[in-house]
């Protein structure tokens, strides 16, 4: 398992600004034929702009963070290679969806994505969609934003708590915050297999419940995601 750093933050505080990176600029055929590799039996992938993580600091529990625009295809190529250069991050913000007996719910990815088959809380790298006119990147609107789109939940169903728990490593920061479904988690699974259905783009295949660490064992499951749910199995403990 990977080495990560496990924080509670009281807040984010994320801003958009200008960052010259120099594997993207240095690297463009070797992006190239690497995106024609991971995309040429899934249509579906697009090539869109994202938002990574150029600096970062933490001060009095809050994480103040600098975020640059870049190309998708750079940004897995980048990932895939073993994240050269200096400390970039994709860091992305994650809905820890749990139902009200205390189950959490993950999404599993479709076949036709990036990420097919692994299983993980609703989350997506920071896009222009996440900017805001005074260039601060709303991590906050992502968690919701992110969430309705993979799953049809609506913010009005949820209860979403305050605060993060980021885990910290190699090329990923992952930002959790807590996300309540007033729900059985069955009916909720139920509720949000039904609402995909509708959905203009279906990312995820399935839902997945989980109910204790053991049960982790049996998905595609990142890590990270592993870590963060004995830290909060474990403190349920406590």
């Amino acid at each position: 398992m990977e080495n990560s750093t496990i924080i509670r933050l009281s807040r984010v505080d994320a801003r958009v600004e200008p960052y010259d990176w120099a594997f993207a600029r240095e690297n463009a055929a070797l992006i190239a034929a690497h995106w024609a590799e991971i995309s040429a039996d899934k249509p579906a992938m697009f090539n869109g702009r994202v938002m990574l993580q150029h600096r970062a600091a933490i001060r009095d529990g809050v994480f103040e963070a600098g975020y640059f625009e870049t190309d998708y295809a750079a940004f897995m190529t980048w990932r895939d290679v073993g994240h050269p250069g200096p400390i970039i991050r994709n860091g992305f913000a994650m809905a820890a969806l749990r139902a009200n007996d205390g189950a959490f719910l993950c999404g599993k990815m479709g076949d036709h994505t990036a990420n097919a088959g692994k299983v993980y809380f609703a989350a997506g790298t920071p896009d222009r969609d996440d900017a805001r006119p005074d260039g601060t990147l709303d991590l906050a609107g992502s968690v919701t934003r992110e969430l309705g789109e993979e799953t049809g939940l609506r913010v009005e169903e949820l209860q979403v708590g305050g605060g993060w728990t980021a885990l910290i490593e190699q090329g990923r920061i992952a930002f959790m915050r807590e996300v309540r479904i007033d729900l059985p988690a069955e009916e909720a699974r139920a509720l949000m297999l039904e609402r995909m259905k509708d959905l203009e783009e279906e990312e995820l295949s399935d839902i997945v419940i989980v109910r204790d660490l053991a049960e982790t064992e049996k998905h595609d499951m990142p890590p990270f995601m592993r870590r963060y749910l004995a830290h909060i199995f474990e403190a349920d403990r406590s």
